[in-house]
């Protein structure tokens, strides 16, 4: 995760508060599934983030993309990590390849790889 990028506790909370109607911590505790003291550590960064499942929770309430959420939580959607396990070689090479790309080479090459896909 990069140094510039803010915690993941920090950043829910953030949206969080920022939410309109406004969220309290108690009432997202328990759309979640976990309790207030709980999710006050992981928004303080005392405890670090809570299972994927939570975190896609979490980020439908404060209408975050679930991957960037994942990303800030240092993991990765388990259907990417199903996807990379049927073909570990050829996608780790294929990952390596974007090392150095901007996020604009990604997106043109993701919409190759669609094109190529739906032929």
């Amino acid at each position: 995760m990069g140094s510039g990028r803010e915690k993941f506790g920090a950043f829910i909370r953030r949206k969080r508060e920022a939410m309109e109607p406004r969220v309290g911590l108690r009432e997202m505790a328990k759309m979640i599934g976990v309790s207030p003291t709980y999710l006050s550590k992981v928004e303080r960064d005392e405890f670090p983030p809570p299972a994927e499942d939570k975190v896609r929770k979490i980020a439908a309430i404060i209408k975050c993309d679930v991957d960037d959420l994942l990303a800030r939580a240092d993991r990765v959607s388990s259907d990417i990590s199903d996807i990379i396990k049927r073909r570990p070689m050829e996608l780790a090479a294929l990952l390596r390849t974007t090392k150095g790309l901007t996020a604009d080479d990604i997106a043109l090459l993701a919409q190759q790889a669609q094109k190529a896909r739906d032929k």
